[in-house]
């Protein structure tokens, strides 16, 4: 099966006489049918984010410093389209199917709060969600997990076209810890955030909770990009 993904930002035609249409094969009724569904999971691989290499379990030998990490793939093909699609057009409703295709791939997880990383002020607005936060409540009743904003965004910087350098400068005074929310020793603190282009905003974040004492991290990400 292979898919053709535009860069663009116009509405799908078919989104137009049907409540959805699905960003793999064009049927209506879901904007990813369970057929499409069930290629992603069947393809899916569990890469590192930092080394761009497959991890068999969920910790990479070669990048010991990151956490147990869980992705569904590369950013491309399919999953490219639907990540594009939900941030662009965007379609709300890709929320609640991202949050399905990760409770496919997660294993159990027990105790576990879902913090999701937090999203730009300006990029809330123009899409009239939060849309990492969005999926981590969909997951989280999925799952029965709690969401926690333990991570305030402090600066309202815009990282899409900026090179390395720029995007580690500027992750790092992004976030802070949301003092008035009391974290657990026991509790194990899943990391999640859409893409991991140069992985500046989720270093940061790894920092934080460490800098805060908490040692239980997991890592969680929708896609990693091959740049």
């Amino acid at each position: 099966m292979s898919f053709i993904v535009k860069n663009t930002t116009l509405i799908n035609p078919l989104d137009l006489i049907a409540p959805h249409s699905c960003r793999g094969c064009g049927s209506l009724g879901d904007p990813l049918c369970k057929c499409c569904k069930k290629y992603i999971i069947n393809n899916h691989i569990n890469i590192c984010p930092n080394c761009k290499t497959k991890i068999k379990h969920n910790k990479c030998p070669n990048c010991k410093n990151l956490p147990p990490t869980y992705t569904i793939g590369f950013r491309e093909g399919l999953l490219n389209k639907l990540i594009h699609d939900y941030k662009y057009q965007p379609t709300r409703a890709l929320g609640k199917t991202f949050a399905h295709l990760l409770d496919s791939i997660l294993p159990n997880i027990n105790d576990a709060i879902l913090v999701p990383l937090p999203t730009a002020t300006n990029h809330i607005r123009s899409r009239g969600f939060d849309h990492t936060y969005l999926i981590a409540k969909h997951l989280a009743r999925l799952r029965k997990y709690k969401v926690k904003k333990l991570l305030l965004r402090t600066k309202n910087t815009v990282q899409v076209g900026s090179d390395k350098k720029t995007r580690f400068l500027q992750a790092e005074n992004a976030f802070t810890i949301n003092h008035t929310i009391k974290s657990s020793h026991q509790s194990t603190y899943i990391l999640f955030d859409d893409v991991w282009t140069t992985g500046a905003s989720m270093k940061t974040a790894i920092k934080k909770l460490k800098e805060a004492n908490i040692k239980n991290i997991v890592v969680v990400l929708l896609a990693v990009s091959r740049i």
